[in-house]
């Protein structure tokens, strides 16, 4: 036993006709070179935002993102809460290590330093700002204790792969 196909009906009619609606529509129909009765061919007229086929629009390449901005401001804010919380969780193993009270409050502000420059992040200097986040978290290892500079490093290299990443999405720094 086979199940009725809505597209096809046992009696021959289409869905379409049933409605009343045309099958065939006037900008449906194409010729044999694929051209429609008005002479359009499609796409390659530039009817379309990407008129070539080959994924780029006015010259610039697309991304294919939705919302290639707001993408971006989100991958840099994942980056920043991440470090943010990885300074966090240090905290506590630099106090059993015996580091001074400054030192211990230094590295505790860098991460606050971190989640306002996330709120920033649709401004594009703040980008720039957070080269500079980056160096001063390397700097803090050169002071406070070697496995901060770590960090700092870790995350430098995921920032600047974050800036070349937003230059290829939107086109400009």
């Amino acid at each position: 036993m086979t199940t009725p196909d809505p597209d096809h009906p046992a009696d021959g009619t289409t869905p379409d006709a049933e409605r009343g609606g045309d099958a065939e529509r006037a900008d449906d129909t194409a010729t044999a070179d694929g051209a429609t009765e008005d002479g359009a061919t499609g796409p390659e007229d530039g009817a379309g935002p990407d008129a070539t086929g080959t994924g780029e629009v006015d010259g610039a390449p697309r991304s294919g993102l939705r919302n290639p901005p707001a993408a971006m401001r989100g991958a840099g804010a994942a980056t920043l809460v991440i470090e943010a919380l990885v300074l966090l969780l240090a905290l506590l193993p630099l106090r059993m290590l015996g580091t001074p009270g400054w030192g211990i409050g230094l590295v505790a502000g860098l991460p606050v330093l971190c989640l306002v420059l996330t709120g920033l992040l649709r401004f594009r200097w703040s980008w720039f700002v957070g080269i500079g986040l980056q160096v001063l978290v390397v700097a803090s290892g050169v002071v406070v204790h070697w496995s901060v500079g770590f960090i700092g490093l870790v995350f430098g290299a995921i920032w600047i792969y974050m800036l070349r990443l937003r230059r290829t999405v939107l086109g400009r720094i």
